[in-house]
């Protein structure tokens, strides 16, 4: 596709030459899928009557903890290419990094947001999950461009073909050879996810995390099979499963498991012994 954006310079200050200033489509569209996901968040975080302030200061350190987390993932997953030379080690600040290292890495910042703000920690990952699911399409289609989390060669109609050189420079894509479009698979799923989760909460029987575990159950089972189809390296598990299907397959039953324990009815409060000289002290004071 296009990795580059466009390039403008070379520049030269104080006889000095800097080089052209180069933007990455990648970069814009990374940048386009985290402003979409952090506007659809704090818009129903306010229709909920929660402080958008609040959310939008948990939400910036989320963001700066997916970015560093994808990016810490991908170097671990792939230690020995990043630690080859100098040269390779700057192509992981060009790549984009792995989802499952972003989105762990967001959720256990996010916890501790929460607790700061003192907000409902289920409730607002239910505010949260379809901005993820809105992000998570549009990057993807940052990956396309960048031509980054390729698929395999395939005969199928809807190949396409990488012909750009910084693509190969960049991530190593293969020019010049039919592949599954993956990323359009991935960006798809997003807009499956979203569109599920949207018409979920329309549904009687809400309870605080459905939507959250909704949507990881539903990434877990897409992202598992979408991994079949692609070609980059990623690493094996056992030498069976890449390690985004290892962690789908630990995230699918989770998911459905919390689903099944938050949807429990409450159980009524034990009454209080007859004689009792007051309200009992909490056991954890």
């Amino acid at each position: 596709m296009h990795p580059i954006l466009f390039s403008f310079g070379p520049f030269t200050v104080f006889s000095y030459s800097l080089g052209p200033i180069t933007i990455y489509s990648y970069g814009v569209l990374l940048a386009a899928a985290y402003l979409l996901g952090l506007w659809m968040a704090v818009r129903r975080a306010r229709a909920a009557g929660i402080d958008g302030n609040k959310i939008m200061d948990l939400l910036i350190w989320v963001i700066i903890a997916a970015l560093v987390g994808a990016k810490a993932l991908l170097f671990i997953l792939d230690f020995q290419h990043f630690t080859s030379s100098w040269q390779d080690f700057t192509t992981l600040l060009r790549s984009g990094g792995v989802f499952y290292g972003g989105l762990i890495a967001a959720i256990l910042v996010c916890i501790y947001q929460l607790r700061k703000h003192r907000l409902p920690l289920w409730s607002s990952g239910d505010l949260f999950a379809p901005g993820i699911a809105l992000g998570y399409m549009v990057g993807r289609l940052g990956c396309l461009m960048a031509g980054c989390c390729y698929g395999k060669p395939t005969t199928v109609a809807w190949a396409i073909t990488f012909t750009d050189p910084a693509a190969n420079f960049n991530v190593g894509t293969p020019l010049n050879v039919p592949l599954h479009p993956t990323q359009l698979y991935e960006s798809a799923a997003g807009l499956v996810i979203l569109v599920a989760l949207l018409l979920l909460e329309k549904r009687p029987g809400h309870f605080p995390g459905r939507t959250f575990w909704s949507f990881a159950f539903l990434y877990s089972v897409l992202r598992f099979v979408i991994e079949f189809f692609r070609g980059d390296d990623r690493g094996l598990v056992f030498n069976v499963l890449s390690t985004s299907q290892f962690i789908s397959v630990v995230l699918g039953p989770l998911s459905l498991f919390m689903l099944w324990y938050l949807s429990r009815p409450a159980r009524p409060e034990a009454p209080e012994p007859t004689g009792s000289r007051g309200p009992r002290k909490p056991r954890f004071a």
